[in-house]
């Protein structure tokens, strides 16, 4: 790592550099590059979702780079998981999906040219060699800089023995990246070490391949996590190198849970997956990880395209932001309530199981979305519809099934089986009936009449319920709990 960065960003500052961001002459081309090393992280998500909007706010290309380098941890299932959480968030790239292991021949390549500038050179200290060098240093308390003889030896080494490459990093001065985000950030030259760009068996390092990357597919626009900003120094040595044209960084600060600490397992779900499995729709987590760190205003509510209109990377945060589930909850809520009844419908029958009616589903769809927060309190909502007599009637429900309500349902059910005209209106209409007969309130007869329809005490509207139910479903369930006054 390297030492302490020195920050010295003023507003004026943070205007400038959002200022040469966005008024870039040429055409804006960002990536998002994720590695297949696990499930697609809710952080890298965001960052994602941020490189997204801001290539389609300016009319440029967004590219995705799968980061495979790492052949022992990348897998194919990874690979597959991450491209169908980015599908599924609705998050569409510009061409084909890249591998950074298609481009290992060009990153050698590049390598070599370095060593023939003399920005690189190839370094033979051997593993005991620089394992010694670090038990001296860490034995006399002082931290480990490399400092290899090869550094400026023009010899090949011992012929046949294995060797690194390694950056000539610059001794003197400063490098200095204007972020759009973090402002002016500086770190002394003496602080970047001679980082390996190519291991012993010719591969390739991430800090060499992702700039090679970078500058080949003509990124113009970094948008990553604040975590990467110490390799950003690293990288720019390369860039400087090669005499190619420095990209814009902006790093974005990173995503913490609701007690300020880093977002982690103890957190709960970490993964784009794990948030559609909890019957997140895409449109809500969308919106929630926009508004996490980058504002518009007071506006809560941003559907995509308003996003790609308004968003800009001035208004990008600089503290990390903290993942609140119930907000996202809320959100979804929000999002339930406007979504397509058939397709909620679709999304809920799997989870409801064999013998979900989808057509039924799709007719109780706006009193089981009205209160609902996930697809699975919908699925939830919508189990007594498909529930077999008798019903398995909850310890709360029971409670409400006394014998004097149970009189009241016999009641009720005489009235109901004289229902000509099975609507709301009748149905309404019949019920209110019977309670005036029983000289009762309205409620005193719903309740138990829902605990024998639904065997709950929450549901939809009782009148819905029983429209839904149908006349021969709903008199059945009534009668399999009801009580005649002379029995």
């Amino acid at each position: 790592m390297l030492g302490a960065l020195i920050h010295c960003t003023t507003g004026l500052d943070k205007r400038k550099a959002g200022l040469s961001a966005s008024t870039n002459q040429s055409p804006v081309v960002t990536r998002f590059a994720p590695s297949p090393t696990g499930f697609l992280h809710i952080g890298n998500a965001r960052t994602g979702l941020f490189s997204w909007l801001y290539a389609r706010h300016y009319g440029g290309k967004t590219l995705l780079r799968i980061e495979d380098t790492d052949k022992a941890r990348s897998t194919r299932q990874a690979i597959d998981v991450i491209l169908d959480g980015l599908k599924w968030l609705g998050l569409d790239w510009d061409g084909e999906a890249y591998f950074q292991s298609q481009f290992e021949a060009r990153h050698a390549e590049v390598a070599n040219q370095l060593i023939e500038r003399g920005a690189a050179y190839r370094c033979y200290l051997t593993a005991e060699e620089l394992k010694a060098r670090r038990e001296r240093a860490q034995s006399e308390r002082r931290p480990f800089r490399l400092e290899s003889e090869w550094r400026d030896c023009r010899d090949t080494g011992p012929e046949g023995a294995p060797f690194v490459v390694r950056l000539r990093a610059p001794r003197e001065g400063e490098t200095v990246i204007e972020d759009v985000v973090q402002g002016r950030v500086a770190v002394s030259n003496a602080e970047i070490d001679d980082f390996v760009l190519l291991r012993s068996d010719g591969s390739p390092t991430y800090m060499l391949a992702v700039v090679v990357d970078d500058h080949d597919m003509g990124v113009t626009h970094i948008i990553r996590g604040d975590d990467h900003l110490n390799n950003a120094f690293r990288q720019l040595a390369i860039v400087k190198a090669m005499g190619w044209a420095e990209p814009t960084y902006a790093h974005v600060p990173l995503i913490h849970g609701p007690d300020g600490a880093k977002l982690s397992k103890r957190h709960g779900a970490l993964g784009v997956h794990d948030y559609r499995d909890m019957g997140i729709l895409p449109e809500a987590l969308f919106n929630y990880l926009l508004r996490l760190g980058w504002g518009h205003g007071d506006d809560e509510i941003i559907v995509k395209g308003q996003a790609i209109e308004w968003f800009d990377l001035d208004h990008v945060g600089k503290s990390p932001s903290r993942f609140d589930i119930k907000k996202l909850q809320n959100l979804n809520g929000h999002y339930i309530r406007e979504a397509d009844d058939r397709r909620l419908a679709e999304l809920a029958v799997p989870l409801i199981g064999p013998g979900a009616d989808l057509d039924l589903l799709v007719r109780a769809m706006p009193e089981l979305k009205a209160r609902a927060h996930s697809v699975h309190e919908i699925a939830e909502g919508a189990a007594f519809l498909f529930a077999s007599r008798p019903l398995d009637v909850d310890v709360a429900a029971s409670a409400l099934l006394t014998p004097e309500s149970r009189s009241l349902l016999a009641q009720a059910h005489r009235e109901l089986g004289a229902v000509d005209d099975w609507q709301l209106e009748s149905l309404e209409a019949a019920v209110r009936r019977v309670a005036d007969a029983a000289g009762v309130k309205l409620g005193k007869l719903a309740q138990p009449l829902r605990a024998a329809l639904t065997g709950r005490t929450t549901s939809p509207g009782i009148f819905d319920v029983l429209a839904l139910l149908g006349q021969g479903e709903s008199l059945a369930r009534i009668s399999d709990q009801m009580v005649e006054p002379d029995e």
